[in-house]
């Protein structure tokens, strides 16, 4: 089951939030094909959002083809995503490089940056590759 925590100051909208807890929990291993999200009635009691809110990002996650909903049962996961489970030795290796970074004195957000920019390094966003040009319409003659 997803505990998701809404960050009110964040900036970022509460159903994308909603979006990327999923996502997350789904790239770690915690959800797995067949189970079931917690009802909307549920995440609005621990998070006190709207209803719409839950909903909105639940229909997100169904376009995307990550959960399906079940009308009368729920909502439950169709795919799972990535290979990092949260057991992987490389998390406890990267516990312990957050717990050095935080005795060093970094902030939450120094250490994002720092990560955000070592990541950017080794795993660049790829942009998808340009549409070749058109070639001219009719005949130049």
């Amino acid at each position: 089951m997803v505990d998701y925590r809404i960050d009110r100051r964040s900036g970022v909208a509460t159903y994308v939030q909603i979006v990327q807890q999923t996502e997350q929990a789904l790239r770690l291993g915690l959800l797995a094909p067949g189970d079931k999200l917690p009802t909307a009635r549920e995440v609005v009691e621990a998070t006190a959002v709207n209803p719409n809110t839950v909903l909105k990002a639940y229909r997100e996650l169904e376009r995307e083809g990550l959960v399906e909903a079940r009308r009368g049962l729920g909502t439950f996961v169709r795919r799972s995503l990535g290979a990092a489970p949260a057991d992987s030795p490389l998390r406890a290796e990267l516990e312990d490089w957050a717990s050095r970074a935080r005795e060093a004195g970094l902030e939450r957000e120094d250490v994002a940056a720092l990560f955000t920019a070592v990541l950017e390094t080794h795993h660049p966003v790829r942009t998808p590759d340009p549409a070749p040009p058109k070639p001219p319409q009719g005949d130049p003659s």
